[in-house]
Order: C-alpha cells, then sequence, then structure tokens
C-alpha cells in the first residue's frame, strides 16, 4: 500500500479513528516517534502530524521538532499532502510565517459546533461537508495553544465563535487543522479529571455531551480523512 508517515508527538496523541481509517483507504500508516523522525521524506506519499501538549518551535524540551519542522517544509516543496492535527495544524502555521501563541485565550474542550467558511466551497477536504449554524461540524477539540495569525499564502476554511482559526489550507495539498477528527468522543471520559477541575470543566458533563453528537462527528471526521487520502492516491499517481 502507499505509505504515508505519521508522525507521533506525545505518547497521549495518538493516531485514533486513522488507525483504521488510513489502512480501509489503501494508505499503509508509519506511526514514527519524533525521536525517530526520517532524514528525508522517500518513500512516502503523505504525511499526517499528530497533536501534543506543546507549542511547535519548544526545541528545548522537544529537540525533535526541528526535523519536523525540516520535514514539513520538505513536503510543502515536494506537493505532498500533509494533515496537521492540533499541534501539528500549529506546526503547519509555524512554518509558513503563520502565529501561534501559548495559552491563547481560545481554550476549547470536548466536542465544538464549527462553521465552514463560504472560502472552503472548493476546497478538497471540506467543499462537501456541513458546517453552517444550522448544521455545524461537530468535531473534537482539546487545545489552549491556538494559531492566531493566519499564514500570509493560507488560505481559512473553518472557524468558530471560541477560536477563529479552525481549519486552514497553504497551497493545494496541505492543510491544518485545530481539532480532531481521529479522536473517538469516548475518549472524552478518560481525559485528567482533575486537570479539567482546575478549569472549572466538569469532566462526567463533558463527556456526556460530547456522545450527544457522536454519531455526526463519525461521518463528518471519516468524510473528512477520506477525502484526504482521495488527494494522497491522486498524487501519487
Amino acid at each position: 500500500m502507499t505509505r504515508v508517515l505519521v508522525v507521533l508527538n506525545s505518547p497521549t496523541s495518538l493516531m485514533g479513528r486513522l488507525e483504521q481509517w488510513l489502512p480501509e483507504a489503501g494508505l499503509e500508516p508509519v506511526l514514527t516517534p519524533g525521536a525517530e523522525l526520517p532524514e528525508d521524506l522517500d518513500g512516502f506519499a503523505g504525511m499526517v502530524l499528530l497533536g501534543g501538549g506543546f507549542m511547535p518551535d519548544d526545541d528545548l524540551h522537544h529537540p525533535f521538532l526541528a526535523r519536523e519542522r525540516r520535514l514539513t517544509t520538505e513536503a510543502l516543496d515536494q506537493g505532498m499532502p500533509l494533515l496537521g492535527l492540533c499541534l501539528g495544524g500549529q506546526l503547519l502555521a509555524h512554518v509558513t510565517g503563520g502565529g501561534v501563541t501559548a495559552r491563547s485565550g481560545e481554550t476549547e474542550r470536548g466536542m465544538c459546533p464549527l462553521t465552514v467558511l463560504p472560502a472552503a466551497v472548493d476546497d478538497p477536504l471540506f467543499g462537501s461537508l456541513p458546517g453552517t449554524p444550522d448544521e455545524p461540524l461537530w468535531m473534537i477539540e482539546n487545545h489552549e495553544d491556538s494559531v492566531t495569525a493566519l499564514p500570509p499564502s493560507a488560505t481559512l476554511l473553518v472557524s468558530s465563535g471560541e477560536c477563529p482559526i479552525q481549519a486552514f489550507r497553504v497551497g493545494d495539498r496541505a492543510w491544518g487543522l485545530q481539532f480532531h477528527p481521529e479522536a473517538r468522543p469516548e475518549r472524552v471520559a478518560t481525559w485528567d479529571e482533575a486537570a479539567l477541575s482546575e478549569q472549572g470543566i466538569d469532566r462526567a458533563a463533558l463527556a456526556a455531551a460530547a456522545m450527544v453528537h457522536a454519531a455526526e462527528n463519525e461521518a463528518q471526521s471519516r468524510a473528512l480523512i477520506r477525502a484526504w487520502t482521495d488527494v494522497v492516491h491522486r498524487t501519487a499517481r
């Protein structure tokens, strides 16, 4: 199968549903911890950057980030399909001239309704997805750092009142998402209860609310990931 590099930035931010959905779409995910990243992208047809609870330039504590940024730039230069999730989306924004702010005040936890913007009408990933106030895009969020300045060459695709930059595209084949289509809503019930309580959040209520829109979330997330895998296959031909 066509191989894609999946970067594991944190042992707690795993592939989730991608572990099933990528092979179903004919892709072989090569899950690789940050410290074991290859020198280049030879042999890969796509790249996925997973999440993590730190900034994309925190090289002091996570020295592998320098190589991850280099590989991201290589993917962009090659026109290789790239999908950045949460930290991964922030890293894409960082390397393309956007701004990422720690503890930005746009903290989001749990299942969130998002709006797909008119600029996404022809986008390969979001063009066919719902995302209006009456029929939102329902996605899992878990962040306190945010992309706060769009890269100059990027197209903003998805937004919300709480966090304006939810998804963007750089060029034709690289997407950065603030949310987690790979995350199952059931995972909310396993999040750190003490940490949530310190933020004034009741984990049980958050988990119950996430399950209300679980069916929409799964269908929309599956469609989004399948659309990205289609881009990978078209590009690899």
